[in-house]
């Protein structure tokens, strides 16, 4: 009986009595990559449509999904723009709190104003940023996302890292949503990890 009254008092007491009681929250366990601690800086510095830099500065309070693509991408783009957007329906009210950014890994091609067209077709409210090839580049390995040009005919396709990060509002990168991570799965790792953060 005392423990389960422990227990009991660790989920339900405040921070301050917590900490004197000595009870610790125990991390949740993901689905999806927990990156909590890992080696990511999670700053850009990408350009918007309107020709605004856009930076971790403009989504204060905000919980981002971060995807890395392009807009002429056949399969794994769109799949995962469709997967943001079923997860912030599950998240019911949570889904205030959530915004989500695409950044390309194809500035020769894509456009601020391309990119925002393509995001806007999933949801008017989905961020698109690109930017040059320094800026874009200097992104992408703040992520450890890897990217490459593969030839094809007279054209081309982009390679790249097909993980959604989460970063949290305290600009840390908590999580990863492999591709093929169902929407229900992400969502029931962002709302754990928010309820964990106390901000649900």
């Amino acid at each position: 009986m005392h423990r389960i009254q422990r227990r009991h008092f660790c989920k339900t007491a405040a921070g301050a009595l917590l900490a004197a009681a000595g009870c610790t929250p125990r991390a949740p366990i993901y689905r999806g990559l927990d990156l909590t601690g890992g080696p990511y800086r999670s700053d850009f510095r990408l350009t918007a449509a309107d020709g605004t830099t856009g930076s971790l500065d403009d989504y204060a309070g905000k919980y981002l999904m971060l995807f890395f693509g392009y807009t002429q991408c056949p399969d794994v783009c769109p799949t995962a723009l469709t997967r943001a957007l079923e997860i912030r329906q599950r998240l019911g009210k949570l889904r205030d709190l959530v915004q989500v950014v695409f950044i390309t890994v194809d500035p020769e091609r894509d456009t601020p104003d391309i990119v925002r067209e393509y995001v806007r077709a999933f949801d008017p409210a989905f961020v698109g940023l690109s930017g040059t090839a320094a800026q874009t580049a200097q992104a992408a390995a703040n992520y450890r996302v890897v990217f490459r040009k593969v030839p094809n005919g007279a054209s081309y396709s982009m390679d790249h890292t097909a993980l959604t990060f989460v970063v949290d509002p305290r600009r840390r990168v908590r999580l990863a949503f492999p591709h093929a991570q169902p929407a229900q799965d992400c969502a029931d790792d962002l709302g754990k990890l928010m309820r964990y953060d106390g901000a649900a």
